[in-house]
């Protein structure tokens, strides 16, 4: 068995551990309301890292205003609790509008 295919196996094996973890603990560890809030507040904090990350960046530098101005408006038209569909299409019409006026 080459070293690729083991890697393969164990990262799919650990995988399958994660995720039957889960069921597994669900009646058996109670985390403190300080634990729960915690979490709640670190998977945010990642969630608009990537966001950021992927807003702002593009081939190890800046991506140009049209894309953050794009997820920005994204970003209000969720806030402003408008459908699905809706936010991507305005978060998609404006970075494309901006692009087309030369804001790329």
């Amino acid at each position: 068995m080459s070293a690729t295919v083991a890697a393969i196996l164990v990262l799919a094996v650990g995988t399958y551990a994660f995720r039957l973890v889960g069921p597994l603990l669900h009646g058996r560890v109670e985390l403190s309301a300080r634990v729960r809030h915690l979490l709640s507040s670190a998977a945010v904090v990642l969630l608009v890292a990537l966001l950021a990350t992927g807003a702002f960046t593009e081939a190890r530098g800046f991506a140009g205003w049209a894309r953050p101005l794009g997820v920005l408006a994204g970003g209000v038209l969720a806030w402003r609790r408008a459908p699905f569909v809706v936010v991507v299409l305005g978060a998609g019409a404006t970075t494309a509008a901006l692009r087309a006026a030369g804001l790329g």
